[in-house]
């Protein structure tokens, strides 16, 4: 779509040449960077391979916070699908979330590059995912936040 070559060879064969000069970078098969591996952002280079809405929340949030204490292997998406994928030294996990609690912003905080869940949002989301999960800091919650979360959110 990008160069509009219908051709597949012909498509191949470019991709395979800027690959060989240096200007495009293999991720993995079918997915390029035109900068070096070393210098993508994580996080923004799983919502790119995902190719659909998602934010960064759940476990990844909480641990960064000092919710939970237990690093984490995965960085963990919330998305319209489930998956887990790696690239390269990088692990995924994406939760699928029903579209009516996914696409509402509340609590969802935007970056330069992608989105990311709030404490009181990526505590709600993890209790949707799992309503028994334990978190090693509770009292760094702001609890009234995430019931209000909850409520206006609907699940």
């Amino acid at each position: 779509m990008l160069w509009q070559i219908d051709n597949k060879n012909t498509l191949h064969t470019t991709i395979s040449r800027y690959v060989k000069k240096g200007v495009l970078n293999r991720i993995h098969k079918g997915f390029y960077s035109t900068v070096p591996f070393d210098a993508l952002d994580a996080v923004e280079l799983g919502i790119s391979h995902l190719h659909t809405f998602s934010y960064l929340s759940c476990e990844t949030v909480l641990f960064q916070q000092g919710i939970i204490n237990q690093p984490v292997t995965r960085i963990t998406l919330v998305s319209s699908k489930s998956a887990k994928f790696a690239i390269r030294h990088y692990h995924y996990l994406a939760r699928q979330m029903k579209a009516d609690y996914l696409y509402n912003p509340i609590g969802i905080n935007k970056t330069e590059c992608y989105q990311v869940a709030s404490v009181a949002r990526a505590v709600a989301d993890m209790l949707y995912f799992n309503s028994h999960y334990h978190l090693d800091a509770p009292n760094l919650v702001d609890w009234d936040e995430v019931t209000s979360i909850q409520e206006r959110i609907g699940y």
